[in-house]
């Protein structure tokens, strides 16, 4: 275990923000994780994964452990499903591709979410219709401050729309070193309703789709919206889609009556933020070196060289310009450093 100090961190977060570790220590291993825990616990450390999913505003004035720790295996499977342990370190879509390829479902319409492995149960990942929590049957995690490992099951965790206790009354307590997903064998169960996904695969001719071909179509729509982030600096969605009461739908379709929504129950409604940001006029709004992109208004982009406090400045301004117009509030999805 070697730890470097004055480390860059540009290379280390999708949206390729220059930023500086103090010092920085690639963690391989559990065990190195529980000896360097040991060591330093009771000094600043940040726990860095894939860097997807955070906007780097300043230098990390602490130690930066990097968990990179691999690894996939089949705990146990019967006839009809397996049950999979993915490390930390595990890129998730390389995981999801290795999943399609042994012909396991459950995790296809999550198909090029960035980030690791390791901190997905932390947002309940979701894309298209299904999220983390539908496949997930536990994780391990060690704690920061004694070192000593616990598994946390489903109900542990308390998810919620990109929510859960790592987020809540957890958060900064416990390092998550891997979790354990209940996929399909056979049987599997298709998600093609959500978005455009029935859409893609008419128009592949394609009309009984395997958990390939939902893969697939989702990709392909995906990168027709989104930039990728090793061209244009990025974390995907940078806010989450607002769950508002029915009264307050109600409301704002009285000056806004073509408002789309999903329901969420019979008394809340889903409102999509990216139409709530285009409709308020930022989608492909450009700010020197940062802006909103022309694609997608649910991303913030990177152009180049830009700095994280300018880009927080302008989710700050959508934020109050999205409130000021329609009266609902959007919160950030990505972690503001």
């Amino acid at each position: 275990m070697t730890i470097t100090k004055n480390v860059s961190l540009k290379s280390f977060n999708t949206f390729g923000i220059e930023a500086k570790a103090e010092s920085f220590c690639d963690i391989t291993s559990t065990k190195a994780l529980r000896e360097i825990l040991k060591e330093q616990h009771s000094n600043p450390l940040f726990i860095l994964g894939g860097g997807s999913n955070m906007l780097l505003t300043q230098d990390i004035e602490a130690l930066v452990l990097h968990l990179n720790i691999k690894g996939i295996e089949v705990v146990s499977e019967t006839e009809n499903s397996v049950i999979i342990k993915a490390m930390a370190g595990e890129n998730w879509h390389e995981f999801v591709l290795w999943c399609l390829e042994c012909n396991y479902g459950g995790v296809e319409n999550m198909s090029l979410i960035p980030g690791n492995i390791g901190t997905t149960p932390i947002q309940n990942i979701g894309a298209y219709g299904v999220e983390l929590k539908d496949v997930f049957v536990s994780c391990e995690a060690i704690s920061i401050a004694n070192q000593t490992t616990k598994t946390f099951t489903k109900s542990d965790c308390k998810f919620g729309y990109r929510e859960s206790i790592f987020k809540q009354e957890l958060k900064g307590q416990y390092i998550i070193t891997s979790v354990n997903l209940k996929l399909t064998k056979v049987n599997h169960k298709l998600h093609v309703h959500y978005g455009a996904i029935k859409t893609e695969l008419q128009a592949s001719c394609i009309n009984n789709p395997s958990i390939q071909d939902i893969s697939k179509a989702i990709i392909t729509i995906r990168q027709s919206k989104l930039p990728d982030p090793k061209e244009i600096g990025n974390c995907g969605s940078f806010f989450k889609n607002p769950i508002i009461s029915t009264e307050q739908f109600t409301e704002l379709q009285e000056n806004f009556p073509e408002a789309p929504s999903y329901k969420v129950s019979d008394t809340e409604v889903k409102v999509p933020a990216g139409w709530l940001i285009e409709k308020a006029g930022f989608k492909g709004k450009r700010f020197k070196n940062y802006g909103v992109h022309n694609k997608q208004a649910l991303v913030l982009v990177n152009y180049g060289n830009a700095n994280g406090k300018d880009i927080s400045e302008l989710a700050k301004l959508i934020q109050e310009t999205v409130k000021r117009i329609f009266n609902v509030t959007i919160d950030a999805e990505v972690n503001i450093i």
